[in-house]
C-alpha cells in the first residue's frame, strides 16, 4: 500500500447533503479499490483561478488515502464520469521522514 493524496473540486451548486453523499461515494470507491481513507480535509467553497464548465467557484476537498498502486486507474475512471466533480488530482505522498536521532549529551565540563 502506498500513501496518496486525492484532491477534488466539487460543483458549487451542490448542497451540504449532496456534498456529504459525494464524499461518501469517493470513500467507497477507495475502499472498493482495496484502500483506506486516513483523513479528509474540507477546504470549503473557494474561488477558482479560471472558470471550469462556466463555474467560477468550487468546493475543495483533500483526502489522505492508502491504496495499492493499481487502484489509481479505477478511481480516476470513476471521478472522470462523475458530473459533480469539476477537477481532481491524485498524487503520491512522500514517505514520512525517519525520526531524528536524539541530541548528543553536552560535554562534561572540567572544573
Amino acid at each position: 500500500m502506498r500513501g496518496y493524496e486525492l484532491a477534488y473540486i466539487a460543483d458549487p451548486e451542490l448542497d451540504e447533503a449532496a456534498l456529504a453523499a459525494l464524499e461518501e461515494r469517493v470513500k467507497s470507491w477507495v475502499q472498493t479499490a482495496g484502500g483506506t481513507t486516513a483523513a479528509v480535509d474540507r477546504w470549503g467553497r473557494r474561488k477558482l483561478a479560471y472558470p471550469i464548465r462556466k463555474k467560477t467557484e468550487g468546493y475543495y476537498v483533500v483526502m489522505q488515502t492508502d491504496m495499492p498502486p493499481e487502484a489509481g486507474s479505477s478511481l480516476e475512471r470513476e471521478l472522470n464520469i462523475t458530473e459533480q466533480v469539476l477537477r481532481f488530482l491524485i498524487t503520491q505522498r512522500p514517505p514520512a521522514p525517519p525520526p531524528a536521532p536524539p541530541p548528543a549529551p553536552p560535554p562534561a565540563s572540567e572544573g
